[in-house]
């Protein structure tokens, strides 16, 4: 099974302990102190990693976009102002990447970003972050995806839009340059999407169809989704996240708000411990309970020494201390050795 290494301390594969990723991407709306904020707030819940997006005025859109003035307004929420306004108010600057990047460390928490341009890529790598994350919209950049596997750092690939050829290609193209560090993520880039829309089954399509770790980059409301994925073996789960859904911005509404992530990152855990083995094991723990939960053979009736046990004397009660209802035909038919009273438990002793 093909592991990653996703940070020093955590490898992850299908099935493995969830690797979860708090997407902050651009909700810390422009305000440092907000980043910060989240980050804590990431960090108390238990994120493994907190990510930004790295994108400036001029990487992400192009001037005929800001000219049709476009506001993304597949959200109910009404944001301010023009595109170029928001995109000026919201892109993290050079030096805001070095600031969070010493804040997480010194959290102990797991700095990453995608990068949207060469640009950025190289920024990050400067900053040192672990893995690069690739947005759904650059499944189809194979210059991008070429540019960034030449780092030889483990590439996170999220899937949104995308055909299952067109991931094949975007894996084929990160291999051609030597990089086999590969993490696909499922994701419907709807936000939110329709609960049939989201076909959580893709996630055992992935795992099946390319030999690399397979997670999940969620943009459903609440909780029960991604959980639901781990249960399918998502070794990766990235969720946006907020401490406040009330917020300016584009994505606060669908993300999670720190109850919410908190559920992720402790239930999801549980999740993955309860999966267990393919092979049918009886515990330590589940075996000292026969003897309180099973049944034993005790007597329907007072008997007689010299006696022959029938079926109809034999009753099956608590405690599976003796003799067991899957031995009874051992039992029927024997000659008891002293006389028994009613509802007494039989042994192997009590016949001749």
């Amino acid at each position: 099974m093909k592991k990653i290494k996703l940070s020093p301390n955590f490898d992850i594969y299908n099935f493995s302990e969830p690797f979860i990723i708090a997407e902050i991407g651009a909700n810390h709306n422009g305000d440092m102190d907000l980043a910060k904020k989240m980050i804590d707030s990431a960090v108390d819940c238990g994120a493994h990693a907190v990510k930004f997006q790295s994108w400036t005025p001029k990487s992400l859109v192009s001037k005929v976009e800001y000219d049709n003035n476009q506001k993304y307004d597949d959200s109910p929420k009404k944001h301010f102002g023009s595109l170029k306004e928001m995109i000026q108010k919201y892109y993290l600057r050079e030096d805001q990447h070095f600031e969070l990047k010493e804040y997480c460390d010194n959290k102990g928490v797991v700095f990453a970003s995608s990068p949207f341009s060469e640009v950025e890529a190289d920024l990050l790598d400067k900053l040192g972050v672990p893995f690069f994350k690739v947005a759904s919209m650059d499944i189809n950049n194979l210059r991008f995806l070429r540019y960034l596997a030449k780092f030889n750092k483990p590439i996170i690939l999220s899937t949104g839009m995308a055909s299952l050829a067109e991931i094949d290609r975007a894996i084929k193209t990160i291999e051609s340059e030597g990089n086999d560090q590969i993490v696909l993520l499922h994701c419907i880039s709807i936000y939110p999407p329709k609960y049939e829309d989201i076909h959580l089954n893709n996630i055992t399509m992935l795992q099946q169809a390319f030999d690399y770790p397979v997670g999940f980059s969620d943009h459903t409301i609440g909780f029960s989704i991604p959980l639901a994925s781990i249960a399918l073996g998502a070794c990766v789960i990235e969720k946006h996240f907020t401490i406040d859904k009330n917020l300016p911005g584009w994505d606060h509404e669908i993300s999670a708000d720190p109850a919410e992530l908190r559920i992720i990152c402790k239930e999801g855990l549980n999740i993955t411990k309860s999966l267990g083995s393919h092979q049918r094991i009886v515990s330590d723990a589940e075996e000292a309970k026969k003897g309180k939960f099973r049944r034993s053979a005790v007597t329907a009736r007072a008997i007689k020494k010299g006696e022959k046990i029938k079926t109809e004397d034999i009753l099956f009660k608590r405690p599976g201390t003796g003799i067991s209802p899957d031995e009874e035909s051992y039992i029927v038919g024997r000659t008891v050795k002293n006389d028994i009273d009613k509802d007494a438990m039989l042994t192997w002793e009590s016949f001749e």
